[in-house]
């Protein structure tokens, strides 16, 4: 039976590259603080475990050092622990050492019942060596719901959260590594000095603009209520904060629910978890929902086909090139 509503919550955090010890560290540490407050959904970050820019820069046997096996790998264990003793579904960023003899940017969630959900993330950039995923992540939860996850990147292609919500999912979680990216487009995120960063107890005024600015909450806004709104769904926004290696994250964790308004979210410039109820009962009348239900499929052919432009998600998101649409290759038209 659907519960009324859930207590979930979305943790923002600065993780060390490569410092599993200490990133392990501050994950139980909110998921205590998670559990005195009566959470049942808990979020982290994308490669929350591992740290995340850095990886660009390291060789593949480097790489395999860090990547652990899902669930069986050792950082996991004490998270299914803690996720069976608490009664608390809980998730997680790593890099997985896949039993194909790939490795992911994966995302796993440790349920009540000491299961694990484990997504892949289908637009992999960060490294040549690693894979992007082939498939969707969408599973029940205790609470009558079923919950789906994407990551970073996944959500910015509408196509992978409206496919997300058509499963079934009434929660996305969302984790992400984002804010102060160097973006080619002039109009999106620009890198933020890391000085203001490590000035930010001196300083806070100008760290704050940078959270809440272009480059930061102001990007997010842009687009993030949109895919809650427009697919029916609670999105809960999990992300780093502070220094990823030559790049600042701006934080911003926060709940939304199933018509884009922010239910619980941070501005602060350090390590920090929000909380808020999601009620259920917004679910079946909802916008979004109700839009679902006046979709023409016979129309939408066109985006399962391949118009010859596609590119992988490294040159995807690293090409210098131009991508405006050539309307002689659309095949639109008149059917």
């Amino acid at each position: 039976m659907t519960s009324p509503s859930l207590c979930a919550a979305t943790v923002q955090f600065e993780a060390r590259p490569g410092d599993k010890a200490y990133n392990l560290q501050r994950i139980h540490h909110f998921i205590r603080e998670a559990a005195d407050r009566r959470v049942q959904m808990l979020v982290f970050p994308e490669m929350c475990i591992t740290g995340y820019w850095f990886i660009r820069k390291l060789a593949r046997h480097q790489l395999d050092d860090l990547a652990e096996p899902v669930p069986s790998g050792p950082s996991l264990g004490e998270i299914r622990r803690l996720a069976r003793h608490h009664q608390m579904l809980i998730g997680v960023g790593l890099l997985e050492a896949g039993s194909d003899g790939r490795l992911y940017n994966a995302y796993a969630v440790c349920m009540p019942d000491g299961d694990v959900h484990c997504h892949r993330k289908l637009h992999a950039f960060e490294h040549e060596d690693i894979a992007s995923g082939d498939r969707f992540t969408v599973f029940d939860t205790p609470w009558g719901i079923r919950a789906g996850v994407l990551i970073c990147w996944d959500n910015n292609l509408i196509e992978n959260v409206r496919a997300t919500a058509l499963l079934g999912a009434s929660v996305l979680l969302a984790p992400h590594q984002t804010g102060g990216t160097n973006s080619r487009s002039p109009h999106a995120m620009k890198p933020i000095a890391l000085e203001k960063w490590e000035n930010r107890q001196q300083d806070p005024a100008a760290m704050e603009r940078e959270i809440l600015g272009p480059s930061g909450r102001q990007w997010l806004l842009r687009w993030l209520p949109a895919r809650a709104h427009d697919n029916g769904m609670f999105v809960i926004f999990s992300n780093g904060i502070g220094r990823d290696d030559d790049e600042v994250r701006t934080g911003n964790a926060m709940l939304l629910d199933p018509y884009g308004r922010i239910l619980a979210e941070t501005r602060a410039a350090a390590d920090r978890m929000v909380t808020a109820r999601l009620d259920t009962g917004l679910l079946p009348l909802c916008t979004g929902r109700r839009w679902l239900r006046g979709r023409r499929p016979e129309l939408y052919g066109l985006l399962a086909e391949r118009r010859g432009d596609e590119r992988d998600a490294r040159a995807a998101r690293f090409s210098v090139d131009p991508a405006a649409i050539d309307p002689g290759s659309a095949t639109t038209g008149s059917r």
